[in-house]
């Protein structure tokens, strides 16, 4: 099994930034790419950024020259840079693993919220 926990959420005025981070564990050979989604209250849970073991990126239009990801693969571990956040940014984040890139992910963090004010 995969295990995969982020940190780094909190709130933030509009126009700062914030740097989420996602570690996984366990079996982690099983996943060749990993990424980020948010679900904002009352809203279906969308993908944010991907990228992929050898390191190719993907990014919604929505947060594209504003968020970077990055993953140092020593430590398991893949970021979430995100700069000039916006308040519909606010969302509960969630890291995921993808076993096939670009599927549906087969791996879930618990989720964390990031909450951004005027």
């Amino acid at each position: 099994q995969v295990q995969l926990v982020e940190s780094g959420g909190g709130l933030v005025q509009a126009g700062g930034s914030l740097r989420l981070s996602c570690a996984a564990s366990g079996s982690i050979f099983r996943i060749n790419a990993m990424g980020w989604y948010r679900q904002a209250p009352g809203k279906r849970r969308d993908l944010v950024a991907t990228i992929t073991k050898g390191g190719s990126t993907y990014y919604a239009d929505s947060v594209k020259g504003r968020f970077t990801i990055s993953r140092d693969n020593a430590n398991n571990t893949v970021y979430l840079q995100m700069n000039s956040l916006k308040l519909e940014d606010t969302a509960v984040y969630y890291c995921s693993g993808h076993r096939n890139i670009g599927t549906w992910p087969d791996y879930w963090g618990q989720g964390t919220q990031v909450t951004v004010s005027s």
